[in-house]
């Protein structure tokens, strides 16, 4: 279905076309570099779209502080371009393209507003994590803010962490301050090559529950191999790459190390990508137990083995694939999937969530017209 595009130059043209939609009780939708379109439901008939396309400023730049604040349009591979001439980066390393292309095209408000991340998350946490200050634009044509570009300055934090992950359906964010980490001078990764579910799950915990300082533990996993990725950072980081390669080694699994690991890393990225993905959440102890429903159904699997988050991808999409891992896993979030593929993006939800899901909604949205 068409949906009519606008792209407002400022923040202010684009408060002021919410308002404007909110006064007809015309619903929205907002768009940044066009990513993730398939993840929320589809627009329903009469939309429009509100592109933040126009909202390309990087406004500040604290080097010294570590900290910037950039509007929401801008391409995330565009401000790290701008962070590394610094030594510098935004610890956030989703997927930048869409599932079909290597285009690096996602935003920074995107980013924050599907709540998207990468392998650094292990290490740095996620965008409710980076965020320390927001603007947003409210159907009322309010345009609010909270938290500030000073780290210290959390008043109003609130309203970063509830826009995080909202996919746009409290409001636009049109501008977000973040903080930001120095880049590594090197990097190792141990790599474990596991021939079983059991063997995959073992080297994940036996790195996880050590003491290695580590900066991510990624598996993964399809048609009955996979393996375990360890990687760690700073002016030397091979003798940890080498303890986690022994911890490794001595659960079972064909063990290296490799020393120029960024590949390993982009493969990591690329997976969680496909022509039907869908995030699974739950405890690093359930990996086997995932790794056996991914053969099952045909899909394969990603994750971050210490935080218990895993992408399921599958190369022939079907309903019966989401819903039989949904019988065995709490929470399981469709992402990519095709047009016209019959599936709920969530599930059912629990009545308290949705009570209060429903009443922030009412708070932030009170015309109830951004989908």
């Amino acid at each position: 279905m068409a949906v009519a595009t606008s792209t407002p130059a400022t923040r202010e043209d684009l408060a002021a076309a919410l308002a404007e939609a909110g006064e007809a009780g015309t619903p929205v939708r907002f768009r940044g570099g066009g990513t993730k379109q398939t993840w929320p439901p589809a627009a329903p008939e009469g939309a429009v779209e509100l592109s933040t396309a126009g909202l390309t400023k990087i406004v500040e730049h604290n080097a010294g502080d570590l900290t910037a604040v950039l509007e929401a349009g801008v391409p995330l591979a565009e401000a790290q371009g701008l962070f590394a001439k610094e030594g510098q980066r935004l610890a956030l390393d989703p997927p930048l393209g869409g599932p079909g292309g290597d285009e690096a095209a996602a935003t920074i408000g995107g980013v924050v507003a599907t709540g998207d991340t990468g392998p650094l998350r292990g290490r740095y946490g996620g965008p409710r994590d980076l965020v320390v200050g927001m603007r947003v634009a409210l159907s009322d044509g309010t345009l609010a803010k909270s938290g500030g570009k000073v780290i210290k300055n959390v008043a109003g934090y609130d309203i970063a962490k509830l826009f995080g992950g909202s996919f746009g359906t409290l409001g636009a964010i049109v501008e977000v301050s973040v903080r930001l980490h120095p880049v590594a001078p090197d990097t190792a990764t141990a790599v474990g090559e596991a021939t079983s579910p059991e063997e995959l799950a073992r080297g994940a915990l036996a790195i996880g529950g050590s003491p290695l300082e580590h900066h991510g533990i990624d598996i993964a996993w399809r048609g009955g191999r996979g393996r375990v990725l360890a990687r760690f950072a700073g002016a030397v980081p091979r003798p940890q790459a080498e303890a986690a390669e022994k911890l490794l080694r001595g659960e079972g699994l064909a063990t290296e190390i490799v020393d120029e690991d960024e590949a390993l890393w982009d493969e990591q990225r690329a997976a969680q990508r496909g022509p039907l993905v869908v995030k699974v959440s739950g405890l690093p102890t359930g990996i086997a137990d995932l790794a056996r429903a991914a053969d099952e159904t045909g899909g394969s699997v990603v994750g971050r083995a210490a935080l218990g988050l895993s992408w399921v991808r599958f190369e022939e999409p079907s309903a019966e694939a989401v819903e039989r891992l949904r019988r065995d896993f709490a929470v399981a979030v469709v992402q990519d999937r095709p047009t016209g593929l019959d599936v709920d993006r969530t599930g059912p939800l629990d009545p308290g969530v949705s009570e209060l899901t429903r009443r922030v909604k009412e708070r932030f949205d009170p015309a109830g017209v951004c989908v």
